[in-house]
């Protein structure tokens, strides 16, 4: 064979055919393909059948190049990725958008992302792997370090004017500052989470979370614009809107590397957040109908009572969604035409039908009002299989309202019914037995216009504020009525018929607020001029009661207190339902703005007004990890505790009268070390004989009296 000779070719010129057939590339053809990664690995054998599905998948976003599927082959099998061309850039923006974290089965879920992308991506690239910096939440026995506190004192929050503070409470004193008030904490608005373990401040850039005994800096949550918030019922996810649509800095912009969006999340605003590890896991764009309202309706994202799932409405639809992957359940989309609002039960719901050992329940329901030949109608829905197992249908229907049980056994629906001429409206009540096999209904008529509804949590007891109302005109006084089931032959009936048992007519009020442990409930005049408190026993242990029905219930009524609060705007319990507050925000008026602190039975605790006052929050409790039989031996001992706190609360409130019950106590430690010290020496001499007798507990209690007070006038 011969040598071909070599020819340098450096100096030849082919600027003119460089000219003629370069092709400008602005990146347009390289953004119609997409990389796949997360398919299977399959033997060659199985390629055309793996092809065809994968095909059918992404053809449904937009319409494929011919031979648009590359996947690649190693050692007779496919290498687990895959590309896919398509006849437009607009088609691949779609699949990465709607197809990206899709799951193909149980085992492989799909990472979409476009050809173009790659060079962002594979910038710098270093061979040498260097792990992340991650990012750890601080453990849970910092977060809830509080809850030790000896003393069993309670915390809330405050806003006032540029200022936010967090406080403790304690019965019977001032609040003092856990850490030192903040000036500029928040630039809109401050919430605690669900369980207290985080303490949130909204800016215009974002969401600032804090936390720990000092409530240090935890993390941050990009998300320019941010307006509401919101979180999921166990802390794991967190929930923001914005009016702002998402936007990504250019590609060279130093911020686009850490940046916490990407390209398909642009143009969003609603944005799901992974709170542990401080990413979004899933954006959405707002519905064309919520784009042009005023004023958002919210939550916009609703949660299953463990975080399991969770929804939200759509045009004749509900989106359920799974986490943590939040792609739809069973891959679509529950039919629900003219859906008019949902909710979820807040509570695991075990029916008779369910086998020992089963989980419980996810059950949610919805309404839709009337539409062309069909009627309106309440259905409940079994998740994840969408299933339907119990549906009413309405009538004449105006409105209707969800209330589930906070243990999620009854379903409460207030239908609002207006009369032929539409001039009348009244109300009667749908009760959803959901734990009876086949859900039985029960319906409850009134006749006048039910206003407000609220369940007792721990009873089927309920409350409602009634009026007569006719449209056009001005509505009478309202009627707060409470509601039990009928006790028959000395048990609660079985087919739970409620009847009323006491109505408290010619009342202004407009809420009804349990106290979360149940028996004391506040029926309250809210956003009006003159505000109203009237605090209600509902299982009153004395001799008369103040029952005024002839049937037989399980309720003893009595009035423990009336309160006028001008202004009053809103009224929160804190947990444990000791203590319930009232207060009068700027953000409503700017009249007589502070907040007041009663206990459960209505007894003025502490009130401030504060200029520009905005907000008070109690700060959540985590539930009690106590089992009924750690509870019923604090009951057991309940005067002992009880003592053991009054003296501390005693000696913390005055001065002289600590150093009185120290000296005694020091007194009669020395006592019992002398009377220890004689027997000790009698019974070396053998003078001493031990008597027997039973242990005897001795509490020592200290009880102030005010014998004489007088008033004396000092020139």
């Amino acid at each position: 064979m011969t040598n071909e000779p070599e020819i340098d070719i450096s100096s030849v010129d082919f600027s003119d055919l460089e000219k003629k057939y370069t092709v400008e590339d602005d990146g347009s053809y390289m953004n119609k393909f997409i990389i796949v990664d997360g398919a299977p690995i399959a033997p060659e054998s199985k390629v055309p059948i793996l092809t065809k599905v994968l095909k059918k998948l992404f053809s449904a976003v937009g319409e494929l190049q011919d031979d648009s599927i590359h996947m690649p082959l190693e050692d007779g099998k496919t290498k687990g990725y895959l590309f896919i061309g398509y006849k437009t850039a607009e088609g691949a923006n779609e699949a990465v958008k709607k197809l990206h974290g899709k799951k193909l089965d149980q085992q492989h879920r799909l990472l979409v992302n476009k050809f173009s992308d790659m060079d962002e991506y594979l910038t710098d690239f270093n061979d040498e792997f260097k792990e992340p910096a991650t990012y750890k939440l601080p453990s849970t026995k910092v977060l809830d370090s509080w809850l030790l506190d000896e003393q069993a004192r309670d915390q809330f929050s405050l806003e006032m004017g540029n200022i936010a503070g967090i406080y403790w409470y304690k019965h019977g004193f001032p609040p003092t500052p856990v850490v030192e008030p903040r000036v500029n904490w928040t630039e809109l608005f401050t919430k605690f989470s669900p369980k207290g373990s985080y303490f949130l401040s909204v800016h215009k850039l974002g969401i600032h979370a804090w936390g720990g005994e000092d409530f240090k800096s935890i993390h941050k949550f990009y998300h320019p614009g941010v307006r509401l918030i919101d979180f999921s019922p166990d802390e794991r996810y967190l929930v923001t809107l914005s009016p702002e649509p998402i936007t990504l800095p250019t590609k060279n912009h130093p911020a686009r590397a850490s940046f916490p969006f990407k390209q398909e999340d642009v143009g969003n605003k609603l944005v799901i957040w992974d709170f542990q590890t401080g990413l979004p896991c899933r954006t959405f764009a707002l519905p064309p109908d919520l784009e042009k309202e005023k004023k958002m309706t919210w939550p916009l994202v609703k949660w299953s009572y463990d975080s399991k799932y969770c929804a939200r409405k759509g045009p004749g639809a509900i989106a359920v969604y799974e986490a943590p992957s939040f792609q739809l359940v069973n891959k679509k989309l529950l039919n629900a035409p003219g859906v008019a609002e949902f909710e979820w039960a807040p509570a695991g719901v075990r029916t008779e039908t369910q086998k020992k050992g089963e989980e419980p329940e996810h059950l949610l329901a919805y309404w839709s009002p009337e539409q062309i030949n069909l009627p309106a109608k309440v259905a409940v829905v079994q998740v994840p299989t969408n299933s339907i197992v119990r549906t009413v249908n309405l009538t004449n229907v105006t409105d209707c309202k969800l209330y589930w049980h906070d243990n999620g056994s009854y379903l409460c629906c207030k239908v609002d019914r207006h009369t032929r001429s539409k001039k009348t409206i009244f109300s009667y009540l749908e009760f959803f037995k959901v734990t009876k096999k086949d859900i039985p209904v029960i319906k409850l008529e009134l006749k006048e216009a039910v206003t407000t509804f609220a369940w007792e949590p721990t009873s089927e007891r309920f409350g409602i504020i009634t009026t007569d109302d006719v449209q056009g005109t001005t509505p009478n006084k309202m009627n707060v009525s409470f509601y039990a089931p009928e006790i028959s032959k000395g048990k609660v009936n079985t087919e739970t018929v409620w009847r009323p048992f006491r109505t408290i007519g010619g009342k202004n009020s407009n809420a009804i607020v349990f106290s979360p442990k149940g028996r004391f409930v506040v029926a309250a005049t809210l956003n009006a001029g003159s505000g109203d408190l009237d605090f209600y026993d509902l299982d009153f242990e004395g001799e008369r009661n103040e029952n005024d029905t002839k049937f037989k219930v399980k309720a003893s009524f009595k009035q423990l207190a009336h309160h006028g609060y001008h202004g009053i705007t809103h009224l929160q319990w804190e947990d444990s339902g000791r203590f319930v507050a009232g207060w009068s925000s700027v953000w409503k008026h700017t009249s007589d703005n502070g907040f007041k602190i009663y206990n459960f039975a209505g007894i003025l605790q502490i009130e401030d007004q504060v200029e520009a006052f905005k907000k008070f929050s109690w700060r959540a409790r985590p539930k009690s990890i106590l089992t009924e039989e750690d509870k019923k031996k604090v009951e057991e001992n309940l005067e002992q505790y009880s003592a053991q706190f009054e003296e501390l609360d005693s000696m913390e409130a005055d001065a002289n009268l600590r150093e009185i019950i120290m000296r005694r106590k020091k007194l009669l430690k020395e006592w019992k070390e002398y009377r220890d010290f004689v027997e000790a020496h009698l019974k070396e001499l053998g003078l001493y004989e031990e008597e027997k007798k039973e242990d005897v507990e001795v509490i020592e209690e200290v009880r102030e009296e005010i014998l004489e007070e007088k008033e004396e006038i000092v020139d």
